[in-house]
């Protein structure tokens, strides 16, 4: 077959401190028919300026003049693109030479292979999993597959996964003009499940390219936890899960969701954040990351007729049946431990 053009999508806000070892494992990859586009999302840091200095004949930069968000800066840059397979890579990622030539041949072995996943390792420990796909639990919450395990090539044998993490994703532009592309109002976080879950059900297969390897700072940018992650991952699942989900899993949800809150809350007191100083005992963000959470609830709830809008255009281009969807919940399922913090 031949071999199609890559576009790659890098969304940046200040992020020149991983961006230089980003481009520059881009630079040394086997598979040379890409570009590279980096959406810069009014970074104020040397980001441009590196761009400009070590590689302006190696990418295109477009400069937004203000932080759109994840989704709308990756949607800015595939609009832009003119890559048969679009690739949506974090600026904080390692990515090993071959990767692309992995990750390209993994999407031409099958015509419905709508989405191929990376093996993200972390880059700090290169024998740990950051993500081999990314699996999802009943009230439309998801999480990395296999994350914090040592890699032993568990994941390497059975190729088809639930959905990709856009960390490092690779989705077929076909598949795109089909289903359309991130949701914007979603702005960051849980947009790679929304995206994922709308691509299955309009029938396109999801497999992860176990030779395709990246390494992951993790949440480089975006910090690890606070208030607005905390915000923006609670309202975001509810949006995945009320635009997509079947309403018999609608239906049992709110005990789902209940259970895990309850655990993650559990988990949430136990959890010791790092400290600033003796006296403090993370206690102030933990309380505001349960206030967050319930005013993330309210948001979600009060734009629900226009999330059920979106449901209705998503429903009018499924094509996998329930009994899939039912499947899909077993094989990939989460169980609500596996979402405490790590």
């Amino acid at each position: 077959m031949p071999k199609p053009k890559v576009s790659i999508i890098i969304v940046n806000l200040n992020g020149g401190e991983f961006l230089d070892v980003c481009l520059s494992s881009l630079k040394k990859q086997t598979y040379r028919d890409f570009e590279v586009i980096v959406v810069d999302n009014f970074s104020t840091d040397n980001s441009l300026k590196l761009l400009e200095e070590k590689y302006s004949g190696f990418t295109r930069v477009i400069r937004n003049q203000y932080n759109t968000g994840f989704a709308r800066g990756n949607n800015i840059g595939i609009m832009k693109a003119s890559g048969d397979l679009i690739i949506t890579l974090n600026n904080d990622i390692e990515a090993d030479e071959r990767w692309l030539e992995e990750l390209v041949n993994s999407a031409q072995a099958d015509e419905k292979i709508g989405m191929c996943a990376s093996k993200i390792r972390s880059y700090y420990r290169r024998d740990i999993i950051d993500s081999a796909g990314v699996n999802i639990y009943w009230d439309g919450m998801s999480r990395g597959r296999g994350r914090m395990e040592v890699d032993s090539g568990q994941y390497d044998a059975g190729k088809e996964i639930f959905i990709p993490s856009a960390c490092a994703a690779l989705y077929k532009k076909e598949m795109l003009d089909e289903i359309g592309l991130f949701d914007e109002d979603f702005f960051a976080y849980c947009e790679d499940t929304d995206l994922g879950l709308r691509g299955r059900l309009a029938g396109w297969k999801c497999v992860l390219s176990p030779r395709a390897i990246v390494y992951h700072f993790y949440s480089a940018t975006g910090g690890r936890y606070s208030s607005f992650k905390a915000f923006m991952v609670e309202r975001n699942h509810i949006w995945v899960a009320l635009k997509s989900l079947p309403i018999w899993i609608l239906a049992v949800a709110p005990l789902f969701t209940f259970i895990r809150l309850i655990i993650q809350g559990i988990s949430l007191l136990k959890y010791k954040f790092p400290v600033k100083n003796k006296r403090d005992t993370g206690l102030l963000l933990k309380m505001q990351i349960i206030l967050t959470c319930a005013k993330a609830y309210f948001y979600a709830f009060k734009e629900l007729p226009y999330v059920l809008k979106k449901r209705r255009l998503i429903r009018s281009n499924r094509k996998a049946a329930d009994f899939e969807v039912f499947d899909w919940f077993i094989k990939f399922k989460l169980e609500a431990r596996d979402l405490v913090l790590d």
